[in-house]
């Protein structure tokens, strides 16, 4: 008998088995997610900056004006829909219902990824030029939208990068640990603006030393997404953190950084 019960404690329990298993599908499907966003965001940069990539912002056979800003700004507004669903507490509280917890932040990832994807596929060029320059002005809006790039992912590794998208949450559900939020902390670039993260994607959208008209229409409406998502998000950031983020927003402006008086919550969580 106490042969038997070392043989059954080795192999585990079916809920134990089942257990790993589950552990083991959640780590490589939020590796894989992760891998589908790092091509993705290389991509992004290519497709905006004109680099060799299959398909830039300005390829392709010109359309009729009005169809291309037709489906443009419905690929613009398939992502709007898609980033700012599933990003809200309800939904991750009712979405997490049908899937695993540990798998939701990866699955939004992946869903983003995905309407990325259709744009760069879909995009209709507008190749009509609003401005060209050439020399060192140009080279300084490259470097410039290249730091705009650096900007944000400086700013998602200051808050936990592997968390923001997924891989932390996947990895502790196979180490069947619980997950605890990295929660609300001032560091690095946050100490500057509230939304260092949108503000490196401004950067990197405006600084093009030949703006075309599909680029400026890109560059415009995700302007107005990025203004109207971090207004949504921080109304999420205070009701999650009451006065603490109240405070931390009066201290500290959002998108530019203007002097204000220092945050005195050093590192607060």
């Amino acid at each position: 008998m106490s042969d038997m019960l070392t043989t059954l404690d080795r192999i585990g329990t079916p809920q134990r088995r089942c257990g790993r298993v589950g552990g083991w599908a959640t780590l490589i499907y939020g590796l894989l997610c992760y891998a589908v966003f790092g091509v993705t965001i290389l991509y992004a940069i290519g497709f905006l900056g004109g680099l060799p990539v299959p398909k830039t912002v300005n390829d392709g056979a010109a359309r009729p004006l009005g169809e291309s800003l037709l489906v443009n700004t419905g690929l613009l507004a398939l992502f709007v829909v898609q980033h700012t669903i599933m990003a809200r507490p309800a939904f991750k509280r009712w979405w997490t219902r049908f899937i695993p917890e540990p798998a939701e932040r990866s699955t939004f990832v992946l869903a983003a990824s995905a309407c990325l994807g259709l744009l760069f596929w879909q995009w209709r060029p507008m190749p009509q030029v609003i401005w060209s320059l050439t020399g060192p002005v140009a080279w300084l809006l490259t470097g410039l939208s290249l730091a705009g790039w650096a900007i944000v992912l400086i700013a998602s590794a200051t808050i936990s990068h592997m968390d923001l998208f997924g891989v932390r949450q996947a990895w502790l559900r196979f180490r069947n640990r619980p997950y605890v939020p990295v929660g609300f902390r001032l560091a690095g670039l946050y100490r500057l603006v509230r939304h260092p993260l949108m503000l490196g994607f401004l950067i990197a959208f405006w600084s093009a030393p030949t703006m075309t008209l599909g680029r400026l229409f890109f560059a415009f409406m995700t302007t107005g997404y990025v203004l109207f998502g971090t207004w949504i998000e921080e109304r999420d950031l205070i009701a999650a953190h009451g006065e603490r983020y109240l405070d931390y927003k009066r201290r500290v402006p959002g998108l530019i950084p203007w002097p204000r008086p220092s945050v005195a919550v050093s590192g607060a969580r």
